[in-house]
């Protein structure tokens, strides 16, 4: 039976590099029924909205889609169309597995890391003042009442909600992910010495759930000290269970150890429904230049098949993958030596490339 799944080529460079992913998850053998669905800049006008209802109508039917790049928007309301993905579809989980691959340019080698990012959470809940607000002095007004530390009256505030709810769904998902990967330890990374409130009760949780997962290594880092062992030891490192800023910061991090964005995968995954995208921006500067390099949405691909049921074909796609960034001939410019090598490819010949690979193992 084909996997029903929701399509969202993007904007910018998004539908390119959908349509590279698209032809290279068929080339394993999985059927796909694809629902095609419209999301971003180019679809303001004509439906008045970046993320119109239908788009999230067909998601939540499919309960899986894959979506290329999007360009946030600016004056509409959202902060962005894949932060309202994730509150419209409770996406409380942010998966960025970083792995190097031999023939990316990087530092460094047998690099494995698995971030888990908690999605709806901690300052990015967009709970904020304005600086001079009456809001925000009332807000400020009734915080120096409660406590002696004294806030200035001109102060712009962010709220950084942390629940115990919140934080044992996005634990658990770590150590379940970690039990079905084989992986062998998930870090907990707070600042939990400073923000005892927030990230100790993050930490605390941690300490709750992880006797549950006896079989799975625990560790316990603080965001600093973990930034500084990254660039160290990266090889220390397997899944890291964070909340959501710090998720946000320690993903790119991660990214830049095994050789930036245009390698990193990615997917949000909630109760009911999982969006699998690359985690770049869609770089509208190269629309219609067949330019960008597809390897992140290829393999942001890849954990979708995983999701899907599909590991045998996972494992066939992420080999073709590394077959063609070790040989480094029909790769993007990006990925060669010299960013002006006139042998670099262009995305539809990344994804020729690999889909040749994947019919010689069928």
């Amino acid at each position: 039976m084909a996997h029903r799944v929701t399509l969202v080529p993007g904007d910018g460079t998004g539908p390119e590099l959908t349509e590279a992913t698209r032809r290279v998850l068929e080339a394993t053998g999985v059927q796909f029924d694809w629902d095609v669905k419209e999301a971003g800049v180019d679809v303001m006008e004509s439906a008045g909205t970046p993320l119109p209802e239908d788009t999230l109508d067909s998601i939540r039917a499919s309960k899986v889609a894959l979506k290329g790049p999007i360009t946030t928007p600016i004056g509409t309301g959202f902060r962005s169309v894949n932060v309202a993905l994730r509150h419209e579809l409770g996406l409380f989980a942010c998966l960025r597995p970083c792995k190097t691959y031999p023939g990316v340019r990087s530092r460094y080698e047998s690099v494995d890391v698995v971030i888990v990012r908690e999605n709806t959470e901690d300052l990015y809940a967009g709970i904020e003042f304005t600086s001079g607000s009456d809001d925000a002095h009332r807000v400020i007004d009734t915080l120096n009442g409660l406590q002696p530390k004294h806030i200035a009256e001109s102060s712009g505030l962010s709220i950084k909600p942390i629940s115990p709810e919140g934080s044992e769904r996005i634990i658990r998902y770590a150590f379940e992910y970690a039990r079905k990967h084989g992986r062998r330890a998930v870090h907990c990374i707070t600042k939990a010495n400073i923000m005892k409130h927030t990230d100790g009760l993050f930490l605390s949780v941690f300490r709750e759930v992880a006797p549950d997962y006896p079989d799975v290594e625990t560790r316990e880092n603080l965001v600093d000290a973990l930034c500084m062992g990254l660039v160290q030891r990266p090889e220390e490192f397997d899944v890291l269970v964070l909340p959501n800023l710090y998720g946000d910061i320690i993903s790119d991090l991660t990214a830049g150890l095994v050789g930036g964005l245009g390698v990193a995968p990615g997917a949000n995954v909630g109760a009911d429904a999982a969006v699998f995208e690359a985690t770049h921006g869609s770089a509208p500067k190269y629309t219609g230049q067949d330019k960008v390099n597809p390897t992140a949405m290829i393999l942001s691909g890849k954990l979708m098949l995983e999701h899907l049921g599909e590991p045998g074909a996972a494992v066939r796609l992420e080999k073709a993958v590394a077959d063609v960034i070790r040989e480094g001939k029909r790769v993007t410019y990006d990925m060669k030596p010299s960013r002006d090598d006139p042998t670099a490819v262009g995305t539809s010949e990344v994804a020729d490339a690999i889909i040749e690979k994947l019919e010689a193992t069928v």
